[in-house]
């Protein structure tokens, strides 16, 4: 996360936080920033200095004027003012973050070769809110290098159940060992 973007999501966390529109605002900002993601083309041309701020500005009007609150709005075209709308991706980690804090919420990225069944993402979801004592919310990513098992991070620990993970562990004990 950069500097920037982590002082501009807690400001703008602390003002919607403010006036009760915080979990508005995290829907509205994750909205965007999947919009971004999808368009990165729209953010180079907000971005661009050759076109004039007041042009910009008019196209985050266009774009987004009647489909989020005046804050965010208001929060992007301060991005887009100051050279910095590449930033909302980092400002959406900084407000997720200190969202997630303040209302006892754990982000789990759990990693496996071909995803998981609903009973399994139940059953690990309730054992990861048994060990930290937060509400989690499971980030998935599938990928078939892991060979089996499962890997999570949570709160900077990583638990790796894989085979993979296992294999390094034991090839790691083996070395030990002999050397």
């Amino acid at each position: 996360m950069t500097k920037a973007g982590d002082i501009y999501g807690k400001s703008l966390y602390d003002l919607a936080g403010q006036e009760n529109l915080s979990d508005e605002i995290l829907a509205e900002m994750e909205a965007v920033r999947d919009i971004f993601r999808e368009n990165p083309d729209y953010i180079r041309l907000l971005s661009e200095p050759s076109i004039p701020k007041r042009e910009r500005l008019s196209l985050l009007d266009e774009s987004f004027g009647d489909s989020i609150h005046e804050y965010l709005l208001n929060f992007m075209k301060i991005l887009a003012e100051r050279g910095i709308l590449r930033e909302f991706g980092a400002c959406f980690k900084a407000f997720r973050k200190r969202y997630n804090d303040d209302h006892g919420i754990g982000e789990a990225f759990v990693t496996s070769p071909n995803g998981l069944s609903d009973a399994e993402r139940s059953k690990l979801k309730d054992k990861l809110e048994k060990i930290t004592g937060k509400k989690i919310v499971l980030i998935e990513k599938q990928d078939p290098a892991v060979l089996g098992g499962i890997k999570v991070l949570i709160d900077d620990k990583l638990y790796d159940g894989t085979v993979r993970g296992r294999l390094s562990e034991l090839k790691r004990r083996v070395d030990e060992t002999v050397l």
